[in-house]
């Protein structure tokens, strides 16, 4: 399969990476810039499934430039001819002790990082998605959609907004072999957290290695429109 990761170099993006390339499928990360030591718009040889190498393919591309995500999509489709997926893991935090702290610059930053790009890439790929085999959109979302905090205003408001967008995209591919869903957790954890903090025991946190499993059994089912829960105490 070719898989878009946006947000690649990130913690979730990584492991979606490390998951879809160990499974021997195309993967082209996103990022704003190619750190982490990640070669930008050089693909790498990675071992896949039965040792056969398969290319990781990292582009820098700002997404809040809808020209250049638009350009990525096209790119991206008259190299390889389809899409199989799109993997949308940009993320971010702000948010403050008490709702009159909210400050309003905090969702400035919010707006472009968890729904504009969203925006951008969901209007970019819905071409190359829409007439998939069996393509596959998603996004992370939390519980903070449904339940915001007085300090939590921005990011809960931000994450409604993603999710009320994603299923919007999920109703234009009704009538097409493509679905768009969204994966709920309290927060995300990774092997870095748990070193720096051998105490805590993070609960109901999700791991980003049961993150990149659960996308990936998108593809077994042909559910559409949903919000898939992985929160667990």
């Amino acid at each position: 399969m070719i898989i878009v990761v946006t947000g690649a170099s990130g913690p979730a993006g990584q492991a979606a990476v490390r998951r879809f390339t160990g499974e021997g499928h195309t993967v082209i990360g996103v990022d704003r810039s190619g750190d982490h030591g990640m070669p930008v718009e050089q693909p790498d040889q990675v071992e896949g499934r039965g040792d056969h190498p398969v290319k990781h393919d990292h582009r820098q591309v700002d997404l809040l430039d809808f020209d250049a995500v638009k350009n990525l999509a096209e790119s991206i489709g008259a190299e390889h001819g389809r899409v199989d997926g799109v993997v949308h893991l940009v993320g971010g935090w702000r948010g403050s002790k008490t709702f009159a702290e909210t400050r309003l610059e905090d969702w400035d930053l919010l707006h472009d990082l968890l729904i504009r790009t969203l925006q951008h890439v969901t209007l970019a790929f819905e071409p190359l998605l829409a007439a998939s085999e069996r393509g596959r959109f998603a996004i992370v979302s939390a519980k903070a959609a449904e339940r915001p905090t007085q300090g939590g205003a921005v990011y809960g408001t931000a994450k409604a907004a993603s999710e009320a967008w994603t299923l919007a995209f999920a109703d234009a591919l009704k009538g097409t072999a493509s679905t768009a869903n969204i994966l709920v957790v309290k927060a995300l954890v990774h092997d870095g957290m748990r070193a720096a903090n051998p105490e805590k025991r993070f609960p109901g946190f999700t791991d980003v290695d049961d993150l990149a499993k659960a996308i990936d059994g998108l593809w077994d089912t042909d559910v559409n429109g949903t919000r898939l829960d992985l929160t667990h105490e």
